[in-house]
This record gives C-alpha cells, sequence and structure tokens, in this order.
C-alpha cells in the first residue's frame, strides 16, 4: 500500500471551507484538465500545433474548444459514441454537421 501526500495554496479561509469542501473544489478544478484537455490533446494532438504566428495559438485553441463545447451540446451521435468518432463521422457528412447548427 502506498501514501501520496499533496499541498495545494489557497486563499480560502480555514474555518469557512472543511476539508471535504476543499477536496471538492480541487477534484473539480481537475476535472477540467482531465476531460477537456485531455479529448484536446489525445484526441486532436493539440498540444504538437506549432504556430508561428502571434496569436494564432490562441485562436486554434478558442476555435478547438469551441467545437467540442458544440458536439458535447448537440451529442449528435449514438450514446456512448466517443466524441472524436462523432466528429469523424460528421467530418464525412457536412450536410448533417451543417443541419445540427441550424436547427
Amino acid at each position: 500500500m502506498s501514501v501520496e501526500t499533496r499541498y495545494f495554496g489557497t486563499s480560502l479561509d480555514p474555518a469557512a471551507v472543511s476539508a471535504a469542501q476543499l477536496l471538492r473544489l480541487v477534484r473539480g478544478h481537475w476535472s477540467v484538465e482531465n476531460s477537456l484537455h485531455f479529448e484536446k490533446d489525445r484526441w486532436w494532438d493539440e498540444d504538437r500545433h506549432v504556430c508561428r504566428r502571434p496569436g494564432l495559438a490562441e485562436r486554434f485553441t478558442t476555435l478547438l474548444t469551441a467545437a467540442v463545447s458544440v458536439l458535447r451540446a448537440l451529442n449528435p451521435g449514438a450514446p456512448g459514441e466517443p466524441l472524436r468518432a462523432q466528429a469523424d463521422a460528421l467530418n464525412w457528412d457536412i450536410e448533417r454537421a451543417v443541419n445540427l447548427l441550424v436547427r
């Protein structure tokens, strides 16, 4: 058995926040990294893109985040189908993709 100890810095008042509440806040913060950023890095290889023009990388990541958010909101695929599979299916059926956005 192993034990891990992690330390977090916060400006929250220890008298106003319990340990359980703090743990929930920390896990909520990391859920973003473990969901959205993981998808963008793993499936769309965002970290490998090299942009030499100033501001282009920020625009690219904004568009990718918007695309992932729209896919999640519209959920155009079968239940349980991975988001990347849904994106690939829409890529092959542009008319369906446009119809999803127009509805």
